[in-house]
């Protein structure tokens, strides 16, 4: 068994990034890390990393030995559960990745829920701006935002989503002419600045018509890297934004927010969760999966079409 522990340190090492994450993650001395890992590729006969306290770098044995060693760990991972599921509770971990404004406002309390109804499930939820690689980071679901891109992932469609163009009442009552999507370029827009996308660009297609996509650059001179900071700028009457249905939908309810522009859409942005492919599917993954899937489309109303 010491060549399964093994490997699990080796993994943790990984994922960490540095001896000294390691040591922070298992709770040991960053001396016994190191001792570990010399060990370990003295009982090899090769070098696995190339390292200081502060970064890690596999060398190609290195790789090659985190790759094997993780399929020997997921199929061992498989196999115990696969025996394990007679059993009516769902136990043992579940890395859940989201967004940071849907992650807290509908991914936290659904969790929150299921978690409460199988207490054996070791739950983590980690929101970041950027999707985290479930394979290198080692999480289990992702929600995205989009089309997956990895078609490794099996990815299932939660909510049907699309970006709205709208600005608050005082500001429509004052504002430039809009009639096209070109003219914006002649209004103070809201822009979001996230991840690495285009984000002073605004892609619109007509509802009925068949016309080309319009694509329009927008500027402005408020922006900011929150969606909340952003919506909370619409609706103090700076100017107008291009925000998803699900977050701004209750504004647009309750006339805080008008649509703008109603012969044109933004772009879909539907909401998935992804997961990997793999043989055997651990049950509290399938379990988590079809929880939102029940439970995630009654928290948002369903978007005109």
């Amino acid at each position: 068994m010491a060549q399964l522990d093994d490997l699990a340190f080796f993994q943790h090492l990984a994922r960490a990034g540095s001896l000294t994450g390691t040591a922070r993650e298992l709770g040991l001395s960053l001396s016994a890390v190191s001792k570990r890992l010399k060990q370990l590729e003295a009982r090899l006969g090769v070098e696995l990393a190339s390292r200081t306290t502060r970064r890690l770098s596999l060398t190609a044995e290195g790789e090659r030995y985190l790759a094997r060693g993780s399929a020997i760990l997921e199929e061992l991972a498989e196999l115990e559960e696969a025996l394990s599921e007679q059993r009516a509770a769902l136990s043992g971990p579940l890395k859940v990745n989201a967004t940071f404004g849907f992650g807290r406002r509908h991914v936290a309390p659904l969790l929150s829920q299921f978690c409460a109804l199988h207490p054996g499930v070791e739950a983590l939820l980690e929101l970041s701006n950027f999707p985290m690689s479930l394979g290198e980071q080692g999480f289990d679901i992702g929600i995205r935002v989009g089309e997956p891109p990895d078609s490794r992932l099996v990815a299932r469609r939660l909510l049907v989503n699309r970006r709205v163009l709208c600005a608050a009442p005082n500001y429509v009552a004052r504002m430039a002419p809009l009639t096209v999507p070109a003219d914006l370029a002649a209004h103070p827009c809201l822009i979001l600045r996230e991840n690495d996308s285009d984000y002073g660009v605004w892609r619109f297609h007509h509802r009925g018509e068949r016309q080309p996509e319009q694509t329009v650059k927008v500027g402005g001179l408020l922006s900011s890297n929150d969606g909340e900071v952003i919506v909370q700028l619409a609706l103090e009457g700076h100017g107008v934004v291009l925000r998803s249905w699900w977050d701004i939908h209750r504004y647009l309810a309750s006339g805080r927010l008008v649509e703008l522009l109603p012969d044109w859409q933004g772009v879909r942005a539907d909401f998935h969760v992804v997961y990997l492919q793999r043989r055997h599917v651990p049950a509290r993954i399938r379990a988590f999966v079809a929880f939102l899937e029940a439970h995630l489309p009654g928290r948002i109303p369903t978007m005109p079409v």
